[in-house]
């Protein structure tokens, strides 16, 4: 993974990631992790916090990108109306067969164009042709099949694509948070960011053979965050509390589930 610098900032490492994580993670405002901060003595505002998502955003995300393993063949593509400025867009939004996000993208229509696209980044991401594509009755999905030349089978039913369907809860969610995306570029880059956080701290997804091989919940939310920054290797401590024991005490109030 590239390494991440945080040189020219007051505050250390550890509080800078623990204030993005809270922000991307959850359906937070920045005011609200300003206020949770607050409790643990971080005098931080939420200008500040901002200035953070914007600047450390991307790079978590690419390298939380970079830790996942290959997606299933079985690809999910669906559509959903989106307001940013006033005016509706769409989010073309890609997952796999587990509900992992593969990709997402924001345009200005709902035609064959913008599904050559998405499936032009999804083949130029992924590096691989899917065997299933699962999609709704929109016309423009085949369409965008029969001319980008895929040989994977196609199917289209009602209720065949709820699992692309269920992955737009959390997008509402923020976007009702947030008051709207203000334009389609910043409703590109914030939710790209989003999607590879909640691809990898989404416990509902727990078929993947590498979870089930991470020790549970403590050995995966232990490596992948710590390695977004992998040339501190102490304990994760923020407000004086030690992260190894936050995450101990969350591992221990989730024991009831398996794996």
């Amino acid at each position: 993974m590239a390494p991440i610098s945080y040189a020219r900032h007051r505050f250390p490492p550890d509080v800078i990631r623990h204030a993005v994580w809270l922000y991307l993670r959850f359906t937070l405002s920045y005011r609200d992790v300003e206020e949770l901060l607050a409790e643990r003595g971080l005098d931080v505002s939420y200008e500040t916090i901002r200035r953070w998502v914007l600047k450390f955003g991307l790079q978590f995300a690419r390298n939380l990108r970079a830790s996942r393993p290959r997606p299933s063949g079985q690809w999910h593509l669906d559509e959903m109306v989106v307001s940013i400025g006033g005016k509706h867009h769409w989010l073309w939004r890609a997952v796999d067969s587990e509900g992992e996000v593969l990709d997402l993208l924001v345009q200005s229509r709902r035609d064959k164009k913008a599904a050559v696209r998405l499936i032009r980044k999804l083949l130029k991401k992924q590096g691989f042709v899917p065997t299933l594509l699962v999609t709704d009755r929109l016309r423009s999905y085949g369409a965008a099949r029969r001319d980008l030349g895929l040989s994977a089978r196609h199917e289209q039913g009602l209720r065949q694509n709820n699992r692309a369907e269920n992955s737009h809860q959390p997008v509402r969610r923020r976007e009702r948070k947030m008051q709207g995306f203000k334009s389609p570029g910043s409703a590109q880059r914030f939710l790209s960011i989003h999607a590879a956080v909640h691809n990898t701290f989404n416990w509902t997804v727990l078929s993947r053979p590498f979870l089930k091989a991470s020790a549970g919940l403590e050995g995966l939310h232990g490596q992948v965050w710590r390695h977004l920054e992998r040339t501190r290797g102490g304990a994760w401590t923020v407000g004086g509390a030690s992260g190894l024991h936050a995450r101990a005490r969350f591992c221990r109030k989730r024991t009831r589930f398996r794996l």
